[in-house]
């Protein structure tokens, strides 16, 4: 068995441009000769694995993937927050593609235990196009006819309305926009909803014109998502999973449609094995959340009886992809995965002419 170790982390800054606020680091995790990353991360991420996980990571077996996320989480602990997880995330994917790298191997094949599937599906997500603000439904009908396994649009409550007001005027919104594509139609509640409206929209709603209502609540509230999951409305959550949150509490009370899970800020794809795990003995699917496309990618084409398809963000996703020597372009919904070892590419070293 190999012993290849880490030699040392750091993080490099993409020449490229971007927009303010976006993400612009990539997280290198070195050994035997070679380099993997992960990326693009934000600032802060980038900092906490190199300032906090470094240490965690020097010296660590690059094939023991397990034993790496124990100290990594155990280091985490000392600070939790989003931050700390995500820069779990981002070191364990990086040391997945320097372990792919170094075997010559994708990651997807060194996960699997069966026959990979690529092109793995995708749908298509674009959250700034509001069903409640639709005028020309041609556009949803445009994104609809593209090949994609199913859509998902936001869904913002306005803040002027009541909650039984706001939650009449989304779910006439989702009938509209379902009925002028043919098809259910997931939706994302973008941070903008209360409890008292995800509960009046439940009693409001068709759910035949739902794929699925993702994260209606502004937090894991088990409680609260106990009291929707008996409506008949089909939910999606999981996006926001930490990487110490127990996956089995979240499929037991919520008992949803779809995990929404995000590859990277769940804890990696180590830890995302694992919840895929549990999520499998329960029948519930894993569709990964796109900020985190390129793990998700692998995990999809690794366990196809588990992933059915990836989200593609079609407003932010082409951005990310400059950023890569070699980008990810969907063909009638699916994406191949890369030829290349590990997760398949590496930050762009030259400038993007379409960027400049």
């Amino acid at each position: 068995m190999n012993q290849w170790s880490v030699h040392g982390l750091g993080i490099l800054e993409t020449g490229q441009p971007v927009a303010p606020g976006d993400d612009a680091f990539f997280v290198a995790v070195r050994g035997a000769g070679e380099t993997g990353w992960y990326g693009p991360v934000g600032d802060k991420i980038a900092h906490y694995a190199r300032d906090t996980l470094a240490s965690e990571v020097k010296g660590a077996l690059v094939t023991d993937h397990a034993g790496l996320l124990n100290r990594l989480r155990a280091a985490a602990r000392r600070a939790p927050s989003d931050i700390a997880s995500w820069a779990v995330g981002a070191v364990d994917c990086a040391v997945w593609d320097l372990h792919g790298r170094l075997a010559s191997r994708s990651v997807a094949d060194l996960l699997a235990t069966t026959e990979l599937r690529s092109p793995v599906p995708a749908y298509a997500s674009w959250l700034s196009q509001d069903l409640t603000r639709v005028d020309d439904l041609d556009v949803l009908r445009d994104v609809a006819a593209g090949g994609w396994c199913f859509t998902k649009w936001g869904l913002r409550r306005d803040p002027a309305d009541s909650s039984e007001t706001a939650a009449a005027r989304m779910a006439r919104a989702v009938e509209r926009c379902s009925r002028a594509i043919g098809s259910p139609l997931a939706a994302d509640a973008v941070g903008t909803w209360t409890p008292a409206v995800a509960m009046a929209f439940a009693q409001s709603c068709e759910p035949s014109h739902l794929r699925w209502l993702e994260d209606p609540l502004p937090h894991h509230d088990l409680d609260l998502y106990e009291l929707l999951a008996a409506t008949r409305v089909p939910l999606a959550v999981g996006e926001r999973a930490h990487s110490d949150e127990d996956p089995a509490g979240l499929i037991q009370y919520v008992r949803p449609s779809a995990l929404t899970l995000d590859v990277v800020g769940c804890g990696g794809l180590t830890r995302a094995t694992q919840i895929l795990t549990v999520a499998r003995t329960q029948g519930i699917p894993i569709y990964p959340h796109g900020r985190s496309l390129l793990p998700g990618l692998h995990l999809a084409a690794a366990f196809p009886d588990a992933v059915p398809a990836v989200e593609y963000r079609l407003q932010w996703e082409p951005g990310r992809q400059h950023l890569y020597d070699v980008p990810l372009r969907p063909e009638n919904g699916h994406i191949r995965l890369p030829d290349a070892p590990g997760l398949g590419t590496t930050p762009r070293s030259t400038p993007c002419p379409a960027h400049r």
